[in-house]
């Protein structure tokens, strides 16, 4: 019988997969990498057991070549490292696939209370969409809860009704039980001292992020996150969807309605196009 619950065991090894693109180029013998290594063997052991045989297969995985001497180049160094991490890539994809499949699933949580705002309540088949810049990427969300039979709430579409913006804000998240974040690169930024400029959410959609983790709790908010945009320091070790490529290998689609049933709202996978 599996320690963990299937989402926490999949929440960790994810965290090691998600960290794996950071060390492109890094070598084997930078320090990036070598705490990487280790953090994800403590995950895998910490999901499977320290004599499973998962572990065991990515203890096997090498990051160097297995056979080299002085006359070995930057090249070959450069090639196996790669390949170490291309097959790290896969075998911690496996062990995802493998508990999704194969573990037992967890209770649902109960429904999404009935929280009364000023004048409104709680309704269960409204969900709060939040979003930056990226139109194309908010329609096609859009779209997907709708096909789920939910009514997405786009702030932008609402009437102002004479209020401020937080104003307007606070009365239609008052009205929701779940949260869909996109995570698009829709800003750039870096640390004082740091020359490379990195993708980021807009401001807007940080502070809603965190408004709503802290308002309805961070099992009913779902961040879907579109390529490598930065995850604020503080949200990073939760799990995301990714959102690259909107029709790619990954069924996003499936994967938000797992998470809004596992909330207790009715979302019907089915009506999926």
């Amino acid at each position: 019988m599996p320690k963990l619950p299937k989402s926490k065991a999949i929440e960790h090894l994810q965290r090691s997969l998600d960290e794996i693109p950071a060390l492109i180029g890094k070598g084997f013998n930078s320090q990036e990498f070598q705490k990487w290594e280790r953090d994800a063997k403590v995950a895998i052991e910490y999901v499977f057991g320290k004599d499973s045989d998962e572990i065991k297969e990515f203890g096997r995985i090498r990051y160097s070549p297995g056979m080299f001497s002085l006359e070995s180049n930057s090249s070959e160094f450069a090639y196996a490292y790669q390949l170490g991490l291309d097959r790290a890539t896969a075998t911690l994809k496996s062990m995802i696939d493998q508990i999704n499949r194969y573990w037992p699933d967890e209770q649902p949580a109960s429904p999404p209370a009935q929280a009364e705002t000023s004048n409104q309540q709680v309704d269960d088949k409204k969900v709060f969409l939040v979003h930056g810049r990226d139109d194309g990427t908010l329609s096609t969300v859009a779209r997907t809860l709708e096909q789920l039979g939910l009514a997405p709430i786009v702030l932008q579409e609402q009437p102002n009704e004479g209020r401020t913006i937080i104003e307007k804000f606070e009365d239609y998240a008052g009205v929701v039980g779940f949260a869909v974040v996109l995570g698009t690169p829709d800003d750039e930024g870096r640390l004082i001292g740091e020359q490379e400029l990195r993708p980021r959410m807009r401001q807007n959609v940080i502070l809603e992020l965190g408004y709503f983790a802290g308002k309805i709790g961070r099992d009913r908010v779902v961040a879907l996150t579109k390529g490598d945009v930065e995850i604020p320091s503080d949200y990073a070790g939760v799990l995301r969807i990714p959102l690259i490529p909107l029709d790619g290998e990954r069924d996003w689609k499936r994967d938000l309605a797992k998470e809004l049933n596992a909330a207790g709202f009715q979302a019907d996978a089915n009506r999926l196009l």
